[in-house]
């Protein structure tokens, strides 16, 4: 299946006044137990202080790939066996995830993955760990409060009593610690009510504000479309469709297939939702 970019995307004259790629992936490939062909020569680049969504239904390979990029793959049976990730100049594929981390570069796991029966302060100190003085900690958990005021109204209450929400900005919250400078972003509205779900992505916006470069893997297209610059679609494996998040958003094939919605915008029932795979003239 051949990669199809809509309109809208850089040229590449466009691109010499683009800012520089701060991830990029060329061609990768990720096996599992030496048999299974998860990943199969995937490309992409995140730009410097962009943010840039990864799409695709459930089984593309979304996680693998932010797997693959934090070296998270390799406790899993898994490794990259082609290709090349670049992180800020610097190949980073086969990097344990530690290293990967000191480099700058987090991983925000689906499964808000708290540690539950500690204060959300000791879940903060906990991705603060490898600061040299207390000092140093207590000025990037005051970064924290600063960018999710939420957190510090709860800075004494157990992880594991936290909503799901709560949690979701704990671990974007513990993620901040590391002082990053690209967050990997996996289903952040997974399992969340409407409400819990816009204040989690307003926590996103504020950072991509900042200047933190964003790759977020999410279902909730439509909510990761407006804050992102750019986006990418998976199918088995592949970069099937790319473009600016504005052409992915106004895309007929994307709306019906991710977003569920018809021409008109009125939402549609999942059974009248074309299914993906039957539309050929999106291969071009």
């Amino acid at each position: 299946m051949v990669s199809t970019t809509l309109a809208g995307a850089p040229d590449q004259g466009a691109a010499s006044h683009a800012p520089p790629a701060v991830l990029t992936l060329s061609n990768v490939e990720v096996l599992y137990a030496e048999v299974i062909l998860a990943l199969k020569g995937v490309s992409m680049q995140i730009p410097e202080g962009g943010c840039v969504a990864l799409l695709g239904a459930n089984g593309a390979g979304k996680s693998t790939t932010l797997k693959a990029i934090s070296g998270v793959i390799d406790s899993e049976d898994g490794r990259v066996s082609g290709g090349a990730i670049t992180f800020d100049g610097r190949p980073i594929q086969g990097h344990d995830p530690a290293t990967v981390v000191r480099s700058g570069l987090v991983h925000v796991m689906e499964g808000r993955r708290v540690l539950q029966h500690m204060t959300v302060e000791q879940n903060l100190i906990i991705g603060g760990h490898m600061f040299p003085s207390t000092q140093a900690m207590r000025r990037a958990m005051d970064s924290v409060y600063q960018a999710i005021p939420r957190l510090a109204e709860l800075r004494k209450r157990t992880a594991g009593y936290l909503s799901g929400g709560e949690q979701q900005m704990l671990v974007i919250g513990r993620a901040i610690m590391a002082e990053p400078k690209l967050m990997l972003i996996d289903e952040p509205s997974l399992g969340l009510a409407p409400r819990m779900v816009e204040d989690v992505f307003a926590v996103l916006h504020h950072l991509r504000e900042q200047g933190l470069s964003l790759l977020i893997v999410e279902q909730n297209t439509r909510v990761v479309l407006e804050i992102a610059d750019y986006g990418y679609v998976m199918e088995s494996g592949r970069i099937v469709l790319e473009g600016q998040a504005q052409a992915l958003r106004d895309n007929e094939d994307v709306r019906e297939f991710y977003l569920g919605l018809d021409r008109e915008g009125e939402r549609k029932s999942f059974r009248e939702v074309k299914h993906y795979k039957r539309r050929k003239r999106w291969l071009g």
